[in-house]
């Protein structure tokens, strides 16, 4: 290749502005230069959208409302070991450990008492409700979010476990995390009621609430750069669910790469100050 013809991905991964670290930025663009990103991805997210708007459509028109929590973890277990590459399901895995870190950093600063214990780390650990319980710690948090205890901010909870995302598990295909996530879409939107489904989506629009209460909470302006949009005042159903959820896993990955930087730097003052 020319030298006046960098490469994409390499440019990506030298990119400072990304504020991933390098390890797992090297995860996430190993996962999108997977075949299916390129080839199956845009169809398969064509198809989901109109199936999950179909069923969504036809599920508020009955007039039981039915959920089959259980049903959906087994099918998206399944859908993960057998269709899934190891490295997407890494990412998967991870998103609920720093999503975690990420709410517990605004518990212990805020001053607010429970604790947020989801923190899976093998593939098994996202059944048993782990999905739905996701997004109902946000809403947790968020509703009882608070002011910081003091100035000296505690960064102790930012750890990431190691994660086994069953790689001696035989896979008949190996699709990337956006290419699963479309068609995961489809039994999230068939199992769940229809109050549950656009309880889900909307909380993907708390992410600038979260990124508010980072930044007063460490005084860094960078986190409210990363907010889109007006405050989550506005519930939409109508949108597309997977795209959200990895730019939104790729938001909570970039919030949590920065305290774990502001944490470093204040490890350093402190040793210093002592």
């Amino acid at each position: 290749m020319p030298e006046s013809m960098p490469d994409l991905w390499q440019t990506m991964l030298a990119d400072p502005s990304i504020p991933i670290d390098r390890a797992t930025l090297q995860l996430v663009i190993s996962d999108q230069r997977r075949p299916s990103r390129t080839y199956l991805y845009p169809w398969v997210r064509l198809l989901s959208r109109a199936a999950v708007t179909v069923i969504v459509g036809v599920k508020r028109c009955l007039p039981v409302r039915f959920a089959a929590h259980a049903t959906m973890d087994r099918m998206c277990l399944w859908f993960l070991r057998r269709f899934v590459s190891p490295t997407a399901v890494t990412l998967l895995i991870r998103h609920f450990i720093v999503e975690t870190n990420l709410l517990n950093f605004c518990v212990r600063n805020a001053g607010l008492a429970d604790r947020v214990e989801l923190r899976p780390v093998t593939l098994a650990g996202l059944g048993n409700g782990a999905v739905i319980e996701h997004d109902l710690n946000v809403y947790r948090v968020l509703s009882a979010a608070g002011r910081a205890t003091g100035p000296a901010l505690d960064f102790s909870m930012l750890d990431i476990p190691e994660i086994d995302p069953e790689r001696g598990t035989r896979r008949l295909v190996n699709l990337d995390i956006q290419t699963a996530l479309c068609l995961m879409n489809i039994p999230f939107a068939f199992c769940l009621t229809p109050a549950q489904y656009r309880r889900a989506v909307h909380s993907l629009r708390l992410d600038s609430s979260l990124l508010a209460i980072v930044a007063a909470l460490t005084g860094d302006p960078s986190f409210r750069s990363w907010q889109s949009g007006p405050p989550p005042v506005r519930v939409d159903s109508n949108v597309d669910v997977p795209r959200r959820v990895y730019e939104h896993a790729v938001l909570c990955e970039c919030v949590h790469a920065q305290l774990v930087r502001l944490g470093s730097r204040q490890a350093v003052l402190d040793r210093v100050a002592h």
